[in-house]
């Protein structure tokens, strides 16, 4: 046990072993709290000393001084029940704050170690750190792609939805442009390093979580911003006492009755209250500092892919040509696909399913990587996969086609049977059912301010963006970009909530003033980043914390200002002289306990219960949208590309 926990414990003993020791001799028991005094309030008092050199003037100010009177003035048992109070409320606040991120070793464990380079006719394993600009490196099936490069022959499939959070493979072929952290598909390649490993996109991932970390500033105490203003008001009342009487030990009433232990208390059971609550929804706070940002933000920024989508891509339309019936053309289809491993086919084959039909088992199967499958189903011959693909070995493409491409969708999947094109399968990512819900619960509790940010094509976000009722929307996004729109709304006094799922939201999580994130299938790198973690696949937990969030803080602050309040008019009772040290201390543990009891409340309650936080009018948003920087040379990924 570590000794910030240790020292309350051995306070209470020591308390409780005098009591035990005055049954028998009076000045032992006293002996007995002096040297505990001087043993348990020598740590309090230093620290408070090394805050005060380093300009930190807050609630622990005049304990302090409650701690050293009583020392001077030969009053232990006051001084212990401070010092009890103050060790045990901060070691009540840390236990609240929990287990620091480790986003950045995270990260770093899970970044590419090993590259394959071509020497000659050899390819020779070598640590990434070792690859120069302009190696050649073969990317075999499977790799973590070393660092950013250029492919200079081969084709495959990469999965860079760690980068752009996008769950759909993006074709590489000779030319095309690689990101170091994506996965290889089928195909070797070979590619020309156009960075070093630790200037590649990986790499800038792991800064960018890094120094989000590191610029974060530390959240100041609810206990302190009250503190301010207590504390001054405390000594003065001292002071004013102790000129006009003359009476150290009336003095010594004052600072003990007025020692502020509802701030140092309130806060930290409340926060430990709610943390307990929203563990109960599945919804793990990592530390109070999250619980109280929660309570204060004004804008609530989402990631796409998997965060108000479901993540998966699912058939979205059927369009038939003439002459071809719709669920011929997926049963066909179907029937072919199902021997793919494609994240397309098995989406189209679970659709065909769910429409009741039986999917046959095709014959003559061929598969093309990358591009499409083909098969006899029923004495047919079927083609399915990429534009390119299925429309050069069809007759009637050229007049066809475009009666059947009807909408903006950019995944699409062309089936052709006895070679002439048949029909045309869409698929789009779904928005989450409960979204509508969780955007009007958000803008009820005041934040009204919803921005989409994705790395998929700034079309496509947009799209699903109207879609879900968002109107800010920027697309063509990479990481370092949602970092950086973080950055700049927190720099204009935005309090920002994040929500994200991936990878590639780490560094746009931990920049804001709070990181949520959906951890139903194991978080990893994402959770470490984040503040807030949804252990189950629900959004409408997001509004949920926002409320735990805010009712703890209004039940913080209710015990505050009640504590306060009972404090001082005790402080002014002491001041008259009627109660001595002793009294004193008690009657502050009497006020403590009703302060505690009422902070303890924010462990109570359901996690929708309880008012609207708090209600503005602002303008309506127009559309705002972005086409990104990116934009014209980023690829939209179709069935096979």
């Amino acid at each position: 046990m570590k000794f910030k926990y240790i020292l309350p414990w051995f306070t209470a003993a020591s308390v409780v072993a005098g009591v035990v020791a005055r049954l028998y001799d009076q000045s032992l028991g006293h002996r007995v709290w002096y040297i505990t005094l001087l043993i348990a309030g020598t740590p309090v008092v230093l620290q408070t000393v090394r805050q005060a050199m380093q300009g930190r003037l807050a609630t622990d100010v005049v304990a302090t001084l409650s701690i050293i009177g009583a020392i001077l003035l030969d009053q232990p048992l006051a001084g212990l029940v401070i010092v009890l109070m103050q060790t045990g409320g901060e070691a009540l606040e840390r236990y609240a704050e929990g287990r620091a991120s480790r986003a950045v070793r995270a990260l770093e464990d899970a970044a590419p170690r090993i590259a394959h380079r071509v020497e000659g006719d050899l390819v020779v394993d070598v640590p990434v750190a070792e690859v120069a600009i302009g190696d050649v490196l073969m990317i075999r099936p499977g790799d973590v792609v070393p660092c950013d490069g250029v492919i200079l022959d081969g084709e495959s499939e990469l999965d860079t939805s760690r980068l752009t959070g996008e769950s759909m493979p993006v074709r590489i072929t000779a030319g095309s442009s690689v990101m170091s952290g994506s996965v290889n598909g089928f195909g070797a390649c070979h590619m020309r390093a156009t960075a070093r490993a630790e200037g590649s996109q990986y790499a800038r991932i792991v800064e960018l979580v890094r120094s989000a970390q590191a610029s974060k500033a530390p959240l100041q105490r609810l206990a302190d911003r009250y503190a301010v203003w207590f504390t001054p008001v405390t000594l003065l009342v001292c002071g004013v006492a102790l000129a006009i009487t003359h009476d150290w030990m009336r003095a010594l009433a004052i600072l003990v009755v007025a020692t502020p232990c509802p701030l140092i208390l309130a806060t930290p059971v409340a926060i430990i209250g709610g943390i307990n609550r929203a563990a109960r929804r599945s919804i793990m706070i990592r530390h109070g500092g999250a619980l109280e940002r929660l309570g204060a933000v004004d804008i609530a920024v989402f990631d796409k892919t998997g965060t108000i989508t479901i993540g998966t891509p699912r058939v979205s339309a059927i369009t038939a040509a003439p002459g071809f019936a719709q669920r011929d053309v997926l049963r066909l289809a179907a029937a072919v696909e199902q021997g793919s491993s494609h994240l397309l086919a098995r989406v189209l084959v679970d659709a065909a399913v769910d429409r009741g039909i039986t999917v046959e088992n095709a014959t003559e199967y061929n598969e093309s990587p990358g591009q499409g499958v083909s098969g006899r189903v029923d004495g047919k011959s079927v083609l399915v996969g990429a534009r390119a693909y299925v429309l050069s070995r069809c007759e009637n493409a050229v007049h066809a086609v475009a009666a059947l491409e009807r909408s903006d969708a950019t995944l699409r999947a062309y089936v052709a049977i006895d070679g002439r094109l048949a029909g045309v399968i869409e698929y789009a990512d779904e928005i989450r059912p409960e979204l509508p819900a969780v955007l009007r619960q958000l803008r009820k509790m005041g934040i009204r301010r919803l921005v989409l940010l994705s790395g998929d094509h700034a079309p496509v976000a947009r799209a699903v963006a109207a879609r879900a009722g968002i109107f800010e929307t920027y697309g063509d996004l990479l990481p370092a970009d949602k970092a950086a729109f973080i950055e700049r709304l927190r720099a204009e006094g935005k309090a920002v909530l994040m929500v994200g799922d991936g990878v590639n939201d780490a560094p746009a999580l931990t920049a804001a003033d709070v990181g949520i994130a959906l951890a139903a299938h194991g978080g990893g790198i994402t959770a470490e980043a984040a503040d807030v973690i949804i252990l189950v696949d629900a959004l409408d937990r997001v509004p949920e914390a926002v409320q735990i969030g805010t009712r703890t803080l209004r039940i913080a602050r209710q015990s505050i200002i009640a504590g306060l309040a009972m404090s001082g008019a005790a402080m002014i009772v002491a001041s008259f002289g009627v109660l001595p040290p002793v009294a004193g201390a008690a009657l502050q543990e009497i006020i403590d306990v009703a302060v505690i009891l009422n902070a303890l409340r924010s462990a109570g309650g359901g996690g929708r219960s309880g008012p609207p936080r708090r209600l503005r009018w602002r303008r309506p948003q127009q559309e705002i949208t972005n086409d990104g920087p990116r934009a014209a040379r980023r690829r939209i990924p179709t069935l096979r590309s």
